[in-house]
């Protein structure tokens, strides 16, 4: 009887668990997008600068960086390195739940054929266009050349 009764005070502690989980979660069936952690460090050329940030997705669905336009260069290409190779990618996905991490060193943003070239202490206005969310516009700061994130990369 002590045995029985334990095993159903355990079953409904497990059923408790799945139906917090459940509520738990945003329900959303859609992407919901913020940006962190964006910066540029000052460009050392005159023509072509580097981007980062992080894209965080807290919806249930998945999306997709499909480009990025500003003001400060005539092209912006989004692109990612696998080992020691960079190459230009039509889009990036930011997975449901999860982040997408641009970084040195892994994907990442370039600013090419720059209209001019920015400062540290400047920040550099962009937008974000994805294949479902709505786009979002960032200001990144522009920081010094040798900076490196404590957080969030």
């Amino acid at each position: 009887m002590v045995v029985a009764g334990g095993i159903v005070a355990g079953g409904l502690a497990l059923t408790g668990c799945g139906s917090s989980d459940a509520s738990g979660s945003s329900g959303s069936s859609a992407a919901e997008l913020s940006v962190k952690a964006a910066y540029m460090p000052q460009p050392v050329t005159d023509s072509m600068a580097a981007g980062y940030l992080v894209i965080e997705n807290k919806g249930g669905a998945a999306d997709e960086l499909t480009s990025v336009t500003s003001d400060l260069a005539q092209d912006v290409t989004v692109h990612e390195t696998a080992g020691q190779a960079m190459k230009q990618v039509s889009a990036l996905q930011v997975p449901a739940g999860g982040e997408l991490v641009l970084r040195s060193g892994g994907s990442h943003l370039m600013f090419e054929n720059l209209k001019r070239k920015p400062k540290e202490g400047e920040t550099v206005s962009l937008r974000l266009n994805f294949i479902k969310s709505k786009a979002i516009t960032v200001e990144m700061p522009v920081k010094s050349a040798t900076y490196q994130p404590t957080t969030g990369h």
